[in-house]
């Protein structure tokens, strides 16, 4: 499947709202286009005010036009992974035709035959995955069009979340005046870009420590298997400055950003930079091992937490060891003192693109990564949440012209080398390869 073409990631974020437009050309994408603007009506990853979110990814989509120089119209959002479930799923349907080949309308139909599930009213499918696909009990089966049988299963994971996330989100991005083209779980896109394939296959945890939040993945198996959530991130640790300091929020995460450190045992007890105190008028000088200590505190008491849900599933064992990004991570020693936490090696992941080397940009990329990088087969399945059949009957229709034109190009090729064809050319040809087993078995 050709995937070249126009991407736009949105990141829908608790401090930034952050938009990438790419252009997938040969299997690279390029980054041509990026809007940053700060969020609003967005609490710990939740859109709570509609009309305010809608407002601030306006304006983040604006920037990112200007800079891309184009006008933007679809968008793939990522989605918290709040509240997520993940469970196993399977379904099946009956070929009405036994001589028939099984089409991308079949799929389509046997992942709409998944999807029913008994679901809480307050709960909605957020995302469905085929792990295999079962033709007559043959099963291991990653693409079964093409393929002739009577009864094909999908065996797959299924993926709900709060219908309040989805729901707020959709208005906002139809407020914004604009298309949602897709929607992928966050933890999930991240892990496919920021771990090799090594690192998917056996076992890491992903914590991504946003504004917001921290969200702890595990992805094994190339798949996400666990999901927890920490109701704090960066902005806590801004409040925590502010309050120790007694300065404003501002001026709290400018020092945050400027001077500070995770690990208050590489930071100095003798530089010192002012600070705003409310209330004063002169600035009062504040050490950096002082500002770091409360830093650290936070940062402390958010680790604990995590390692505490990690340790129930056995997470921690995985030879992988802790993937971090999200803004928070960008503190220096937050390597260092995740590892005395969690024991276990830990690294960063700071994008290499230019422009975007800041853990921050790490969702808005992983989206236009994740959703260009998807077969035609997870496309099929996805458009079974919306219940388009538009995609279905557009692969189905290339698939049957392609099988003509290829059913046309082999009987002019058996015409011509019907008419070239001379048997004593086959003679000879036959009298060398008996030559040949004769000579080798002598």
């Amino acid at each position: 499947m050709d995937n070249s073409g126009m991407y736009v990631g949105l990141d829908i974020g608790t401090t930034s709202i952050k938009v990438i437009v790419a252009e997938n050309v040969k299997a690279q994408m390029n980054v041509i286009g990026v809007g940053n603007e700060r969020s609003n009506g967005v609490s710990r990853g939740v859109i709570v005010d509609i009309d305010k979110a809608a407002e601030a990814i306006q304006r983040a989509v604006r920037q990112a036009e200007e800079k891309a120089s184009i006008e933007i119209h679809d968008v793939i959002v990522g989605i918290p992974a709040n509240m997520l479930k993940i469970e196993p799923c399977s379904g099946m349907i009956a070929i009405d035709d036994q001589s028939r080949e099984i089409t991308g309308r079949d799929v389509r139909s046997v992942a709409t035959a998944a999807l029913i599930q008994s679901l809480p009213p307050e709960r909605e499918v957020v995302d469905i995955l085929a792990d295999e696909f079962v033709v007559d009990g043959f099963d291991g089966i990653k693409d079964p069009r093409g393929m002739v049988g009577v009864r094909l299963e999908l065996h797959g994971t299924l993926f709900t979340g709060p219908k309040t996330i989805m729901h707020n989100t959709r208005k906002a991005v139809e407020q914004a005046g604009l298309h949602l083209r897709g929607t992928v779980i966050n933890p999930m896109a991240q892990g496919m870009m920021v771990m090799n394939d090594g690192e998917q296959d056996f076992g890491t945890v992903l914590i991504d420590l946003g504004g917001g939040q921290a969200t702890a993945a595990v992805i094994h198996d190339h798949q996400l298997k666990y999901v927890d959530v920490d109701q704090e991130g960066g902005q806590f640790i801004t409040k925590d400055i502010s309050v120790v300091l007694n300065t404003s929020l501002d001026s709290a995460e400018k020092l945050k950003r400027d001077y500070g450190y995770a690990d208050s045992t590489q930071a100095s007890d003798e530089d010192e930079f002012p600070v705003d105190v409310v209330g004063q008028s002169q600035p009062t000088p504040i050490s950096e091992k002082y500002l770091a200590e409360i830093i650290e505190a936070r940062l402390d008491q958010i680790f604990k937490r995590l390692r505490a849900n990690l340790d129930k599933v056995q997470a921690l064992e995985l030879p992988g060891g802790i993937v971090l990004t999200g803004g928070v991570a960008a503190l220096p020693g937050i390597t260092d003192l995740a590892t005395d936490e969690f024991n276990t090696n830990v690294r960063v992941y700071v994008p290499d693109q230019m422009g975007l080397r800041h853990p921050s940009f790490t969702l808005a990329l992983a989206l236009v990564n994740y959703y260009g990088g998807l077969s035609e087969i997870d496309l099929l399945i996805k458009s079974a949440l919306t219940g388009s059949t538009q995609l279905a009957d557009e692969t189905d229709e290339i698939r049957q012209r392609e099988q003509v034109a290829e059913d046309a190009a082999n009987e002019a090729a058996q015409v011509t080398q019907g008419k070239s064809a001379k048997p004593k050319q086959k003679k000879n040809r036959t009298e060398g390869i008996k030559k040949f087993f004769s000579d080798f078995f002598d």
